[in-house]
């Protein structure tokens, strides 16, 4: 069944695109839950690839204790979920309605490259292909946060830290590629 937008074209999901006006505690939950699912299941990889790998490579000198990986992804994919959750609501009125499908796009194809760099690094035991992917990543996060920006500044502003700490990432990669 069919609604309509705001702007008077068919939507094919209207519950879909009420639901977080509808039910805003609800949604937001839902959609922080979904991400740190999601987020979460890189480590998979990474526990495969922690166990008999990582600990035998050269570690660079910046190189955080263990421990401190999985609550800052906690925190990230947090703000991550909130940022979408923002730039959902704005799925129910024109203009905002492209640009924020477009972003949620966007968001999607990147989260999948978040996901691979576990997968390349850990899961394939490869820092070179990890660094090539991360490089990937560096630039769909960016193209992520200013999509973002284009629906609601909030929401790319939630995603600046989680830009700092794949720089970080990125920056350790390399340098695990430099030493090992």
């Amino acid at each position: 069944m069919l609604g309509h937008r705001v702007d008077g074209m068919p939507s094919r999901h209207p519950r879909v695109r009420r639901f977080p006006h509808e039910r805003p505690r609800l949604s937001l939950a839902l959609t922080v839950l979904a991400v740190e699912l999601v987020g979460a299941s890189g480590a998979v990889f990474t526990a495969r690839g922690l166990a008999s790998w990582y600990g035998t490579l050269q570690r660079p000198e910046l190189a955080p204790p263990n421990w401190v990986f999985g609550p800052v992804w906690t925190a990230l994919f947090a703000l991550m979920g909130v940022a979408v959750w923002l730039v959902w609501r704005q799925l129910d009125g024109a203009p905002a309605d492209r640009r924020a499908g477009v972003a949620l796009a966007v968001f999607a194809i990147h989260f999948v490259v978040n996901l691979a760099w576990s997968a390349a690094f850990f899961g394939l035991q490869s820092v070179d292909l990890g660094l090539a992917v991360i490089v990937v990543l560096l630039a769909l996060v960016l193209l992520t946060i200013l999509s973002f920006d284009r629906v609601d500044r909030r929401a790319a502003l939630l995603l600046v830290p989680y830009l700092l700490w794949t720089s970080f990432a990125a920056y350790l990669n390399y340098r695990f590629w430099v030493l090992n």
